[in-house]
């Protein structure tokens, strides 16, 4: 009973890692929601501890507020100590989710018409640990609006909810008083967050590049990086500081580009790869080959455009920073990272065979896990690596899967290697040292030690 507590959870945990209940190459967002749904009340229903536990891994925004809303919603399975514990992990892990996320949970509460005490102290916490309610109040005053008065919360600040509920004809706080003010004039437009300030511009027919031009200082570096292409098309110069971007959401962006211009800009986009890499390298891991899968499936979907390539991309810089030594192969054969375009079949099995000629420390393979030239190969390479020529397990060997399979309710695996979901590359250090968990021989003693120690150490902060 404990091995099929600790596939299960792990099982989970993949999915709740890479799964977002969009669309993948593979799947449908129907096929994709159906599962993913089936798997949040199959582990509430059977493992409610090491559910809530969850709420402290690498997982992603969509099931972390799946997790929350399923706990709130089921308050009364609870017993004291779990509503105690769940707590501090709900109140936790919001404040690490986007605000926007965040919000949309409330709202999906106040719909599902959960308003227990409890959901009432975890958004009353949550508002008041916002760095700045005057600024959510102008940005998601919708949402603000329905949060404040489905919790009965009444706003710290005298002017909020007069801004929120009645209006004013004049405030003290300036971004209340500029949101006022951008009804009927233009200059207090810039002052206002980019989002809020776009409609007021489509409402005073604001030429786009006079509006683009005076707006940037307001621009977050996501928003930037978003609206450089419809910038330049407006011939505004909007600078970014692409060193300073996530790796993950960099590689995004730098595939985004057409490959002439990755290849005009290749000093600057290397550069900015690498600092970004060497952000997030942790230790030392000798001798590393990797697989990376740029074949036609890692093209994602039309909600994860490029998304697995870009975690393919993003992998590269990280493991070329944290190796002694380093050897990509792409699927495809290329040898270019920055100019690499998803294309082609799967041949996952050579490329493993190729890899392991080199004799590394470590083989790290990043691949939606579908081997189809031929078929099934790559299983086979590794089982007769394995039984016959690395009994010892001297080579570490680790799948990094960015695609959750809706029919098996898990990431595609490659034979009996370990296998992790990955959506991030900045999570993959502390994945692949969670990959020895998912070899087949875990206990679930080993396991729950290893979220204790995970929990103390995510609400310690």
């Amino acid at each position: 009973m404990d091995r099929v507590t600790a596939e299960d959870m792990l099982m989970f945990v993949n999915a709740a890692i890479t799964s977002s209940g969009q669309r993948e190459f593979h799947s449908a967002e129907a096929e994709q929601r159906l599962s993913l749904d089936f798997l949040h009340e199959y582990m509430i229903g059977n493992y409610r501890d090491l559910y809530a536990a969850a709420l402290a891994l690498d997982i992603n925004d969509h099931n972390a507020t799946l997790i929350v809303h399923q706990l709130l919603a089921t308050s009364r399975d609870a017993d004291d100590d779990q509503r105690r514990l769940e707590g501090q992990l709900i109140g936790r892990r919001l404040r690490l989710v986007a605000p926007q996320r965040v919000y949309r949970l409330f709202r999906r509460l106040r719909q599902s018409r959960v308003n227990n005490r409890r959901t009432r102290a975890i958004v009353r916490d949550w508002l008041a640990h916002r760095p700045d309610p005057a600024f959510d109040a102008v940005k998601y005053r919708a949402q603000l609006k329905q949060a404040v008065r489905h919790a009965h919360v009444k706003p710290e600040s005298d002017e909020l909810a007069p801004f929120l509920f009645t209006g004013k004809t004049h405030y003290d706080t300036p971004i209340l008083e500029a949101w006022r003010r951008a009804h009927y004039e233009q200059a207090a437009i810039y002052k206002l967050p980019y989002t809020v300030a776009e409609g007021f511009a489509a409402k005073h027919n604001i030429n786009r590049a006079t509006f683009l031009e005076r707006i940037t200082p307001r621009m977050t570096r996501m928003e930037l990086l978003r609206l450089q292409g419809s910038a330049s098309r407006s011939k505004v110069d909007v600078d970014v500081d692409l060193g300073s971007m996530p790796l993950t959401r960099l590689s995004s962006y730098v595939l985004s580009l057409p490959l002439a211009e990755r290849a005009s800009r290749r000093d600057e986009l290397t550069g900015a790869l690498r600092a970004a890499a060497a952000r997030i390298a942790s230790n030392r891991w000798g001798r590393v080959v990797a697989v990376l899968d740029d074949s036609f499936s890692a093209s994602g979907s039309r909600h994860k455009r490029r998304r697995p390539l870009a975690v393919a991309l993003a992998c590269h810089y990280l493991f070329e920073a944290m190796a002694d030594s380093y050897v990509p192969l792409w699927t495809s054969g290329r040898t270019d990272a920055l100019l690499t375009y998803p294309l082609g079949m799967t041949p996952l099995g050579e490329r493993i065979l190729d890899a392991l000629e080199h004799n590394p420390d470590r083989l790290l393979i990043v691949s939606d896990g579908w081997d189809n030239a031929p078929d099934g190969m790559a299983g086979e390479v590794l089982r007769v690596w394995r039984t016959r020529l690395d009994p010892q397990h001297k080579v570490s060997v680790v799948h990094l899967n960015p695609e959750y399979d809706a029919d098996s309710f898990d990431v595609r695996k490659i034979g009996h290697v370990p296998t992790v979901g990955v959506r991030n590359a900045e999570d993959v250090p502390a994945l692949v040292e969670f990959a020895r968990f998912t070899e087949g021989d875990t206990s679930l003693a080993e396991l729950r030690e290893h979220f204790d120690t995970r929990i103390t150490r995510f609400l310690e902060g």
